[in-house]
């Protein structure tokens, strides 16, 4: 961090448990920064973004003429990927709904997607993953000591949408990601998700079970998929408010809500609310929050109340602390030595992370656009 001490931003909550946070002569950190610098280029509201989005939707429709399918969407449960579903079905899309069922999904989160995908009549392809391979995979993470340990399902994700739209010849995936909500994560909490390499190298040192099914993309394979396929992020041409589109998530579709940001997985509840925590001192909420505050959804004075109180109950933390070692078989003791493992970072593992802060790829990436471009 840039100065010695504790520092919490004077306009959102981000800390200084951030290691590479940095503040102006005002106390605002980096991160408000970012988030003004890059809603204002990418996030289109009012007759403004209803245009862009008109002109989008007609592109997609154009596009998938012909096709079973217009689009590709992911559904997870949650109230982003379920208002995703809603909304491209209002605009008259024919999505194909894609699901990753990784062996963590609440009964809540199952119980969301067939309703969602019944009511509102999309067909919807569940990719379930090999829980022998995938457990390896997580514990092996685990062991690497990093915070990165939601990579592997971020990853695979990522892959199986790429793959299903590839397959089904479908040139645009509509996603969930809201950049006015996104802005305050720092990467030294998490990154990786496309680095396959990253993976690769984490399990070739921990793990045991062979890999043998489990979606990915390689670097080369990555950077194509990227270029030939459209990520619609279509939250960002939307007033879009989680709280004020629930009440009729819920009317309509038969919708519940889980109690937190992701928290349709046990395993990242538990992950993000106990296991970042505890061993990192990390709190995703204030990266959460800090992005409601500086979109005008929560003030800082609710956050800062809010953040007294543990990330979820600690009743359900010991609930989903003794599921989880069930599940990935380790003992109280075995969690205990993971817990005290030095910590360490994506840097320790990564292969392909500083490829793309080369000039030779982003010369390549901006080639590859140029050719790419319809």
């Amino acid at each position: 961090m840039g100065e010695s001490g504790y520092r919490i931003c004077t306009r959102c909550v981000m800390d200084t448990s951030d290691p590479d946070i940095v503040f102006d002569e005002k106390g605002v950190c980096n991160h408000c920064h970012t988030h003004d610098q890059q809603t204002a280029v990418n996030v289109f509201l009012g007759e403004n973004g209803q245009k862009r989005l008109q002109d989008l939707i007609r592109k997609i429709k154009e596009d998938g003429r012909n096709r079973e399918y217009d689009c590709v969407i992911g559904v997870s449960g949650g109230v982003d990927s379920t208002f995703v579903a809603y909304k491209v079905v209002q605009l008259g899309l024919r999505p194909l709904a894609v699901h990753l069922d990784n062996g963590w999904d609440s009964e809540l989160a199952v119980k969301n997607v067939e309703n969602i995908c019944n009511r509102l009549k999309i067909d919807l392809h569940t990719i379930v993953l090999d829980w022998n391979e995938f457990r390896d995979l997580q514990t092996a993470f685990l062991k690497a000591s990093t915070p990165d340990s939601e990579i592997p399902s971020d990853h695979a994700i990522v892959s199986a949408m790429l793959h299903t739209a590839s397959r089904m010849r479908v040139k645009h995936i509509v996603t969930g990601y809201n950049l006015r909500t996104e802005t305050h994560l720092p990467l030294s909490w998490s990154q990786g998700y496309f680095d396959w390499g990253y993976i690769k190298n984490v399990h070739y040192r921990f793990g045991s079970v062979p890999l043998k099914t489990f979606p990915h993309l390689g670097f080369v394979e990555f950077v194509s998929h990227s270029y030939r396929k459209k990520f619609v992020n279509i939250l960002n041409f939307l007033d879009y408010s989680k709280k004020d589109v629930m009440p009729a998530l819920q009317r309509e579709l038969g919708w519940k809500y889980y109690g937190g940001k992701h928290y349709e997985s046990i395993y990242t509840r538990w992950y993000q609310g106990y296991w970042l925590p505890k061993k990192f001192g990390y709190d995703k909420r204030r990266a959460h929050m800090s992005s409601l505050i500086c979109s005008g959804e929560m003030t800082r004075a609710e956050a800062l109340k809010e953040l007294e109180e543990p990330p979820y109950p600690p009743s359900l933390q010991r609930e989903d602390l003794a599921y989880v070692m069930k599940k990935l078989n380790l003992t109280p003791s075995m969690m205990e030595e993971l817990l005290r493992l030095p910590k360490k970072s994506y840097w320790d593992y990564a292969p392909y992370g500083r490829i793309f802060r080369t000039r030779p790829y982003s010369a390549l990436r901006a080639i590859y656009r140029a050719i790419a471009r319809p």
